[in-house]
């Protein structure tokens, strides 16, 4: 495990060694507060197109940026930030790693892991506090909520909603809905579909990709086939995993705009978000870890100064009061979209502008103009109150 922790700090101790005293040095009133990263990326095996893989250090990356940024702001009150870093390949070893690091005192945790692990996670260690970063399942907010557990990240639902919002504006309401065989895929097929219901949309024909052959040799000559049906607006597509979803733009029956995991992208982050202060947030972060910010580094860092805000608000660290603010709603929170952030009571989901990409230009951002509601539009992206089971600000245990 590694421990993270402001630039700074190494310099004053290394100006230690040259100047007695050192006026400079921690006090012992200084707040420590310990965030720890859990990092976990199953194998996911090879992928039938040449994607562009992701990033090994996503995630990762966002939640450093977040230190360094909370503690140029932290010294002055006298907070200290310090990422303790636990990285695993399989799933035993990385909660080994986290009893480990809740034996030491952590109670706040970043999670950049899958649903089942994330669920582990959150049954481990009770009484912390983990925000996830990783995972976009629905039920984790619609259904079977985890008390000590918020996210950071956009569920599938929300994702969806953005999207359909956007191609109602445009008045693409037939899609055809070209499905990928692995589970993630079918869950944002099911969140597609439930987002077309809700804003009028309708679904002209849904086709599964079962095919198993490599597309770089034969897309041209067999997606305009097999997208051969009722005629549609736009085709949306749910290939996560990038299989197949590269090859649908210019090579459709119709000439048509594909969305959804390829062509237009609803993302919680992009290159190209550059607005209300985002490109300094860009470049602080390109300079940091020599990339492209994505989704999951944007969903750890805003976990990590979620924290911090947090800290900053009530001057201590404990996990419990940190989830109480958190859920009051009285935690409005900066992520460089244009509009205050806070956490859902109902299911602990930030709610969160969604920005609508292509891979080199922002197109737009929903919640669209138009689509009211009766308490923050950004609710009209997601589960709303009465759409799900629980509510994690009545449950305080």
């Amino acid at each position: 495990m590694r421990r993270i922790s402001h630039p700074l700090m190494l310099c004053a101790a290394a100006l230690c060694s040259l100047a007695t005293p050192c006026l400079a040095s921690p006090t012992t009133d200084t707040l420590q507060v310990r965030i720890a990263y859990l990092g976990y990326t199953p194998a996911t095996g090879p992928v039938l197109s040449n994607v562009i893989p992701e990033p090994a250090d996503t995630g990762l990356r966002g939640a450093e940026l977040a230190i360094i940024d909370s503690n140029s702001t932290g010294r002055f009150l006298k907070h200290s930030y310090q990422l303790d870093v636990a990285e695993r390949g399989d799933n035993d070893s990385l909660l080994a790693a986290a009893r480990e690091l809740h034996a030491q005192g952590l109670r706040l945790f970043v999670v950049n892991a899958p649903t089942a692990t994330l669920r582990q996670l959150s049954q481990a260690l009770p009484d912390s506090l983990l925000l996830n970063a990783g995972s976009a399942d629905d039920s984790l907010r619609h259904s079977q909520c985890l008390n000590n557990v918020l996210h950071t990240l956009p569920s599938r639902t929300m994702l969806a909603d953005a999207l359909a919002q956007f191609l109602a504006v445009r008045k693409w309401t037939r899609w055809l809905l070209v499905t990928g065989s692995t589970e993630d895929d079918i869950a944002y097929a099911a969140a597609l579909k439930r987002s077309a219901k809700r804003f009028g949309h309708k679904i002209v024909a849904e086709k599964p990709w079962s095919f198993d052959n490599d597309q770089r040799r034969s897309a041209q000559a067999e997606m305009p086939l097999f997208t051969q049906t009722a005629e549609y607006d736009v085709v949306l597509v749910a290939d996560e995993r990038g299989d197949f979803g590269e090859y649908l733009p210019y090579n459709t029956w119709y000439p048509r705009p594909v969305a959804g995991t390829q062509g237009l992208i609803p993302t919680a982050w992009h290159k190209t978000v550059e607005t209300f202060g985002a490109a300094q947030l860009q470049k602080r972060f390109e300079a940091h870890a020599q990339r492209w910010m994505n989704d999951r580094d944007f969903a750890a860092w805003m976990a990590v100064r979620s924290i911090a805000a947090a800290v900053t608000k009530l001057r201590q660290n404990d996990a419990q009061a940190i989830r109480t603010l958190a859920l009051s709603e009285q935690l409005p929170l900066d992520g460089f979209k244009g509009r205050k952030l806070s956490f859902r009571p109902w299911n602990g989901e930030l709610r969160q502008p969604i920005p609508l990409v292509q891979p080199r230009a922002l197109v737009s951002t929903s919640p669209q103009d138009g689509f009211l509601h009766p308490n923050n539009e950004m609710d009209s992206l997601g589960y709303d109150r009465p759409e799900v089971s629980c509510d994690l600000a009545g449950n305080s245990n």
